[in-house]
């Protein structure tokens, strides 16, 4: 299969890469590096972006930034931050993507643990996982036949813990080759509107 992944540059990119690429041609998508480079934020770089790559059998979205902050201080602007990133770059990825895809593509996106299983100044990551998998769940009841939508939501990363760390006291990190074990799952098997949940 033809698979663009983008977030190919990031730790669970990676591991998703090195998952795939012995079965699959991998077009690495990013801001600043890869095969194509694409800003989820902008519309139009994401159009741009799938056409100049042409028709694939599978998108993968490693990517997606959110701010992490106290409750007390978070506003409509910290908030927007994971709206516009990680929840409507992530929609428009596949609002745009469905209309160059192959007949029989899939679609799978990234959420986390904190949609379900919250943390001290993680409300804005929280809010937003939880949006992406409830409209995975609804968007694949109504996609064009043949098309399928997926996510993963892993727990933190093991390699991220340098920097997640003191946010994710008790939790059991996640390496990111067992993550990209979610998006293999995604990307090769039959399923939609599943969240596959790696923790």
């Amino acid at each position: 299969m033809k698979v663009l992944l983008i977030g190919a540059s990031g730790i669970i990119g990676k591991g998703v890469d090195a998952e795939l690429s012995p079965r699959h041609e991998i077009i690495r998508a990013s801001r600043t590096s890869g095969d194509v480079n694409v800003d989820l934020k902008d519309i139009a770089s994401i159009r741009a972006m799938f056409e100049k790559i042409g028709p694939v059998d599978a998108v993968v979205s490693t990517t997606g930034k959110v701010h992490f902050g106290d409750f007390a201080e978070m506003d409509e602007e910290k908030y927007r931050i994971g709206i516009d990133d990680k929840l409507f770059g992530q929609i428009n990825l596949v609002l745009i993507g469905r209309e160059y895809v192959s007949d029989r593509a899939s679609f799978t996106l990234t959420t986390g643990i904190l949609a379900k299983d919250p943390i001290r100044y993680g409300s804005s990551a929280s809010m937003v996982n939880g949006a992406i998998e409830g409209f995975v769940k609804s968007a694949a009841i109504e996609m064009k036949p043949g098309l399928r939508i997926n996510a993963v939501s892993p727990g933190v990363i093991t390699e991220a813990m340098d920097g997640y760390g003191p946010y994710f006291r008790g939790h059991d990190p996640v390496p990111a080759a067992r993550a990209a074990l979610g998006y293999a799952k995604s990307v090769e098997g039959l399923q939609t509107g599943q969240v596959f949940e790696i923790f």
